[in-house]
């Protein structure tokens, strides 16, 4: 036999043996994951943070982390994935991507989405009608034409704030004029009350009422209470009363007024709450002023600053559960977690699709840090499917 033919023989049939090979163990793989015989890669966490926040838009962060369980890496191109940031049932943003490759254990996948700022008063209008509580809902789909199927996973996280409640006090203040004219206090406030008013898409009143006591042998009349409530410097709003009021001689009369917050100005706002540099991320300082012009018996009036009366308070939110410097960890409930983890996540330097060589990277760890009394998180497929330890996966 012509031995180059013997040798062209023998190559072609390994070649025609590796193509055999390689078919007949693409098809064991892609039969296994179709039987259920291969472990299915499952989305083991979603992690959201802010990123970037300019005048007109929010950037939203996402990591989400892909577990592979498989000795090799996966090439899923037909996977796609979807996924929205709702709040209070208002779609804040929307994201996804065609096509993840991934490797061994886990790998995660970057996505970057813009929250319009113009969107934060409609948000506004919905959290102070629902008693200030927002519902953050993420709600990813991913859909396989391999597996000709799409699975859901949704993520909850509930937060609450209290804007107006150390307002409604019995703390007795008093008024100090600051004039010769007069003897201090010339006025006691014995209360003061605040409630939130009929929100519109334009505006959101606070009906307050002042509870005011005249010490004095002579009646004082107050012709005028003026207001200014600010966010993080921020002007909401300004105005005064249209009526006046009389205090009779060591007797009480109630004060009603009604400030009425801006919502166009809320986007401007937003842009400082989430700036670091001024409060803190995600924290504001509410602060409301007043004074007030009194008549004199004299006839005289004079306006007097009423600093005992003014009110602060310190807006806190953790939209997406972020970390420690939002709130006080030691006032936490153990027994909250937060479905992501608040730590860093490493995924052995692999692209933003997942690890293209196959190798995958370093497992994830996502450990729960219970951080937030009044935050409750829950994560659920469309199945109700949850891993061993507690931490829900979707089958892609």
């Amino acid at each position: 036999m012509n031995p180059r033919k013997a040798l062209s023989a023998l190559g072609g049939s390994k070649i025609r043996l590796v193509f055999l090979a390689v078919l007949v163990l693409g098809g064991a793989v892609g039969g296994g994951f179709a039987l259920g015989l291969f472990g299915v890669p499952s989305v083991a966490a979603v992690d959201n943070s802010f990123g970037e926040v300019t005048n007109e838009t929010s950037e939203i962060e996402t990591n989400l982390t892909v577990s592979n369980p498989n000795p090799v890496g996966i090439s899923l191109d037909s996977l796609a994935v979807d996924y929205t940031v709702s709040m209070n049932d208002i779609e804040m943003a929307r994201g996804g991507r065609e096509g993840v490759r991934v490797g061994t254990g886990n790998s995660t996948m970057a996505f970057d989405t813009s929250l319009q700022n113009d969107d934060i008063p409609a948000w506004w209008v919905a959290h102070v009608r629902d008693g200030e509580r927002t519902t953050v809902r993420i709600d990813a789909t991913a859909t396989s034409g391999i597996l000709g199927r799409g699975v859901d996973f949704s993520q909850t996280r509930e937060v609450e704030t209290d804007l107006l409640g150390a307002f409604n006090s019995e703390e007795t203040r008093p008024v100090n004029a600051d004039s010769a004219l007069v003897d201090d206090p010339v006025l006691y406030v014995n209360e003061t009350q605040a409630e939130w008013g009929a929100v519109s898409e334009s505006e959101t009143p606070i009906d307050m009422a002042f509870t005011v006591y005249n010490p004095n042998l002579e009646p004082y009349a107050i012709t005028e209470v003026g207001y200014t409530v600010t966010m993080n410097d921020v002007e909401m709003a300004t105005g005064r009363t249209e009526e006046g009021y009389v205090i009779p001689s060591r007797s009480t009369e109630t004060i009603d007024l009604t400030t009425g917050l801006q919502n166009e100005r809320l986007d401007e706002w937003w842009v400082t709450h989430l700036d670091e540099e001024v409060n803190g991320h995600q924290v504001s300082d509410l602060r409301i002023e007043f004074y007030a012009v009194i008549e004199l018996p004299s006839g005289q009036a004079i306006t007097v600053p009423l600093d005992e009366l003014t009110y602060e308070e310190t807006v806190e939110t953790d939209i997406f559960g972020e970390g420690d410097d939002v709130r006080d960890r030691e006032e936490s409930d153990d027994g909250d977690t937060d479905g992501g983890s608040d730590d860093e996540s490493t995924d052995g330097g692999s692209t933003e699709g997942g690890s293209d060589d196959g190798s995958g990277g370093e497992d994830s760890t996502n450990e729960t840090d219970g951080s937030d009394s009044v935050i409750d998180d829950e994560n659920t497929t469309d199945d109700g499917n949850q891993s061993d330890d507690g931490s829900d996966v979707l089958p892609l």
